[in-house]
């Protein structure tokens, strides 16, 4: 378990993300043909390393094609909620995640399923106990709509046992993990990062469509 500090860490592309944010509209510009980009705009996936890469419309279209080996793959905008999936605290400790919250995705590099988890530092990296995943995929089979690198299963659990899971896309996490470093205060994270945890999930709710066996596009 390590805490990514690298260039080649989602961590660092979460950093760049957050500070691209607070700039203003018009100095953004598309990292791969530097177009000028709205402050709200699509991201591909650098594949190899793991970096995030703001982009423009056009050049976001160009790796949406989930079968073509590329080096990029573009970040999907939807956002499902899994009302059928808890995760007990028997499974949470056999993910060996350590906070309420976390978000997991498939590193198409690794060939394996990772979890980030948010703190003062910024994101921590665990990869999950291969077959503990397993074990909560085979109970929930909806889980496999997942998009490799670029989907992620947010979860989050409540001091009274409560948990809840979305499929949401991967940079929307990073941006919510970059937002916690920014306010986090404390162990705990204090009064402001609870805040902002609140306003995201609002934001995740307001988006999501129940997950449907038939026809999840």
């Amino acid at each position: 378990m390590s805490a990514p500090g690298s260039q080649a860490s989602p961590a660092a592309a979460l950093l760049r993300l957050a500070r691209s944010r607070r700039q203003p509209a018009e100095t953004e510009r598309c990292e791969m043909c530097a177009a000028p980009i709205g402050d709200e705009h699509a991201h591909v996936v650098n594949l190899e390393s793991r970096g995030l890469m703001c982009s423009c419309r056009p050049c976001y279209l160009l790796f949406t094609d989930e079968t073509a080996h590329l080096r990029y793959r573009a970040v999907p905008e939807r956002y499902l909620r899994f009302d059928g999936v808890t995760l007990d605290a028997r499974t949470w400790d056999e993910l060996q995640i350590p906070v309420g919250l976390a978000f997991l995705f498939r590193n198409s590099a690794l060939g394996r399923t990772v979890a980030f988890y948010p703190g003062p530092a910024g994101a921590t990296e665990s990869e999950l106990p291969l077959d503990a995943w397993e074990a909560v995929v085979e109970r929930h089979p909806e889980l496999a709509v997942l998009r490799p690198d670029v989907e992620a299963l947010l979860v989050r659990r409540t001091e009274s046992g409560e948990s809840s899971c979305h499929l949401v896309p991967v940079d929307a996490c990073y941006e919510l993990v970059g937002r916690l470093r920014e306010v986090w205060r404390g162990f705990d994270g204090g009064r402001e990062a609870r805040a902002a945890m609140e306003a995201f999930f609002a934001h995740v709710g307001e988006r999501a469509r129940p997950y449907a066996k038939d026809g999840v596009s």
